[in-house]
């Protein structure tokens, strides 16, 4: 599946996206996978509360199942103006 990292998230990981093999039934076993990398994955993913999740480019839990998805993307909240 691919991992899509946008704002902050992209810039701590410095990755924009990413092809990954996962074993992880749900985002939050995919984040808790990812966290578990390296330290620039942990500090991205170290306030859940300051992310949003999508799954397959709908906006999603990190409770979500991971069973057939393409696209686990993650991003701040958006404000609108």
């Amino acid at each position: 599946m691919y991992v899509v990292y946008f704002a902050w998230v992209r810039e701590r990981i410095g990755l924009p996206k990413e092809k990954i093999e996962t074993q992880a039934k749900t985002v939050s076993e995919l984040v808790e996978e990812l966290k578990a990398r390296e330290e620039r994955y942990a500090l991205a993913f170290s306030d859940l509360s300051a992310l949003r999740v999508a799954v397959d480019q709908e906006l999603s839990d990190f409770d979500a199942s991971l069973d057939g998805v393409s696209e686990v993307a993650f991003f701040p909240p958006m404000t609108g103006g």
